[in-house]
């Protein structure tokens, strides 16, 4: 209350000393003194009735000080009275656009209101004043988020990378939006895989899958056909199914669930799996899951897997460790991708290479029991593309020097071929 009093007489008193005093400096002084005023009590007290009388008057005491109509408008914004505050803003930026506080203060009022189009002419102004601002970028895509105008949002951030094409967080808001587009895809596998040793293999790998993407994630289902031959006859072969699914999560992360299953000795009889993938600033993605296998004689493993990945540019780099036991050892496996990408996701050439085998190596996955304590060096490159909007093909070579047996080795080489049809 003593303070409140003090403030009150200290604003009647520099009323009375403008009255008194008709020298210029003296007003400058004056309407100040009087800004100060406002500024603490907003500050403070927070008597935003007031401080509108203080403005009122002191933009009447001098009504080319700009400030007055900022306060005028924080005030009125602070009380919830929308169309003043609005005047007040508008008026300010009108005649100093060059405070980039004004326009935060008058966007987010227009976005509280769901006035989005008001909101966009005044982000399209700052960022033509401010074009280094990225928060106004920001502000853009938020309006195009709160209007759900997934097209719209991805225009702009494909503007935004021709713009700025090292901008590594843009990179990846491109490649999250584009897996949250509508979308529909068929599509069938081929991998061929020989081998070194006489009398030993090629294997095939037929695999024939639906893709299915909404707004929320999307849904795989796969059936798979494997062929093992051995001197040119088949010695083993069956059919698997399987099922996965992506689904968002939150703003920054989204899961991975997935579940296979098999009675034939080519493939695992269970293969269950889960992911939690996190999106940090400026590109950077982790994951942290874990893989369930179980062979056809009931052995089982559990597998930790943590990744860690970086969107550069138009690169994408991903380190992922998978920490496996067998009995009382533990067997590591790592696998590092990179992908160069050209225009959408589908577009990319990609390097990989890796130590030790996974739950993520689908052609061999049936040999995981005898593979998991051999040591396995590979390495692999692979091309995709996307035509005409509907077609994706995809062709992928990978070396790999496998142990069959302590101390002995075989050369294997695979073949993989993807084609697809987007709807």
């Amino acid at each position: 209350m003593i303070l409140n009093k003090i403030l009150n007489t200290a604003s009647f008193l520099i009323f009375l000393l403008f009255l008194s005093t008709p020298d210029l400096s003296a007003q400058k002084i004056d309407s100040d003194s009087l800004l100060t005023v406002i500024i603490k009590d907003m500050q403070t007290n927070k008597n935003y009735e007031k401080n509108i009388e203080r403005a009122l008057l002191g933009k009447k005491i001098a009504p080319a000080y700009l400030d007055y109509y900022l306060l005028l408008g924080r005030n009125y914004d602070l009380l919830q009275k929308r169309d003043s505050a609005r005047y007040y803003y508008n008026y300010y930026i009108e005649k100093n656009p060059d405070n980039e506080d004004t326009f935060n203060y008058l966007i987010n009022l227009e976005l509280e209101d769901k006035n989005y189009n008001n909101a966009l002419v005044t982000i399209d102004q700052a960022i033509a004043k401010h074009p280094e601002n990225k928060n106004f970028e920001q502000k853009k895509l938020t309006v195009y988020q709160l209007q759900k105008d997934r097209k719209k949002e991805y225009e702009y951030l494909k503007t935004l990378q021709a713009k700025n094409p090292n901008d590594d967080a843009v990179t990846q808001l491109i490649y999250q939006l584009e897996s949250k587009l509508k979308s529909d895809r068929a599509g069938i596998n081929y991998s061929f895989t020989t081998f070194d040793r006489k009398g030993y293999g090629p294997w095939h790998l037929l695999g024939f899958q639906y893709i299915r993407e909404r707004q929320w994630g999307s849904l795989i289902g796969r059936i798979n056909y494997a062929d093992r031959l051995s001197s040119g006859q088949s010695i083993a072969n069956g059919i698997q199914y399987e099922a996965e699914s992506y689904f968002f999560t939150g703003k920054n992360n989204y899961s991975y669930v997935s579940a296979a299953f098999s009675n034939d000795l080519v493939f695992p009889k269970i293969r269950l799996g889960y992911s939690f993938y996190q999106n940090f600033k400026k590109g950077w993605e982790g994951d942290l899951g874990l893989r369930y296998l179980k062979t056809q004689d009931g052995t089982e493993f559990n597998t930790v897997v943590i990744g860690l990945g970086k969107y550069i540019a138009s690169y994408w780099i991903n380190l992922r460790t998978f920490i496996q036991k067998d009995q009382q050892e533990y067997y590591p496996a790592v696998t590092l991708t990179m992908r160069y990408y050209f225009d959408t996701r589908f577009d990319y050439v990609t390097l990989t290479s890796g130590y030790g085998s996974s739950p993520e190596e689908r052609t061999t996955l049936g040999q995981f029991k005898e593979r998991i304590s051999l040591d396995s060096y590979r390495i692999g490159a692979g091309y995709y593309n996307m035509f005409n909007n509907h077609y994706i093909i995809g062709i992928q070579l990978t070396y790999n020097q496998q142990e069959y047996v302590r101390n002995l080795t075989q050369n294997e080489l695979e073949l993989s071929l993807m084609f697809q049809y987007k709807f």
